[in-house]
């Protein structure tokens, strides 16, 4: 694992650099398997990052979008991760509609609709059960209480090692998420954290010891590059370039 930790001065400086590395992991992505992948998070922190992909003049019939979490809530639900990456950036472009992959909530289990998302990632990505595919881009944002994707802490969802997709829980609301084992087989995984509230959980984050099951983004370790990008608000505290 390649890791690296930058701390941008503002907000506006954190979504610019974030811009520039996706531009240029998918370019790197097309020109090395002809295709891009790209896992979405949802929350506030992300949507001016989709509002400035959504002016780039890109090769969106080669781009596809998935999302590493969803609210179980329809698309049009104004909860919907779905619903804000579309308002923000997918409504916006000419990218096919075979190109966007939303996390099914319409099923009365959610546990029914976790396996669905994950027979459609088997089935994109030409895998077999028990094998992670990789994405070519996995964005996380962080919770203050350390929480990514659905992975929240001291639940269910964070024993699952054995499947792409799980239920996740919070407050009693079921979610669909990315499972970590999941999550770590992508080729980039990129934070993109912002706010001072962020701080304490990232001191925990990043120490050399703590507990995973309280602390959830520890167990984010992927395989490929892992990238924090952090406003100076929430990571003034942490040595930049780390690992």
């Amino acid at each position: 694992m390649s890791k690296k930790v930058e701390v941008l001065p503002d907000q506006g400086a954190l979504i610019t650099r974030a811009l520039e590395l996706i531009l240029s992991k998918i370019e790197t992505a097309i020109k090395e398997h002809g295709q891009f992948t790209i896992a979405l998070s949802g929350g506030s922190t992300p949507k001016p990052l989709y509002e400035a992909i959504s002016t780039q003049k890109l090769p969106w019939d080669k781009i596809h979008v998935f999302w590493g979490d969803e609210r179980y809530v329809p698309p049009d639900h104004p909860d919907s991760n779905q619903l804000m990456a579309r308002r923000a950036w997918l409504d916006r472009v000419d990218i096919p509609a075979a190109n966007i992959h939303p996390t099914p909530t319409d099923e009365a289990d959610p546990a029914v609709a976790a396996a669905k998302y994950e027979r459609h990632l088997q089935e994109f990505f030409h895998s077999s059960s028990g094998e992670f595919p990789s994405l070519d881009v996995n964005l996380l944002g962080m919770g203050d209480d350390a929480h990514t994707a659905s992975l929240f802490p001291h639940t269910e969802a964070l024993k699952v090692t054995d499947k792409l997709i799980t239920v996740g829980n919070k407050d009693a609301n079921p979610r669909i998420t990315f499972t970590y084992p999941f999550i770590n087989s992508a080729r980039c995984v990129l934070f993109v954290v912002a706010g001072a509230n962020k701080r304490p959980a990232l001191a925990q984050v990043f120490a050399p010891v703590a507990d995973e099951f309280t602390y959830p983004s520890r167990l984010i370790q992927p395989q490929g590059e892992l990238w924090w990008l952090l406003d100076a608000a929430a990571g003034s505290d942490l040595k930049q370039d780390a690992g």
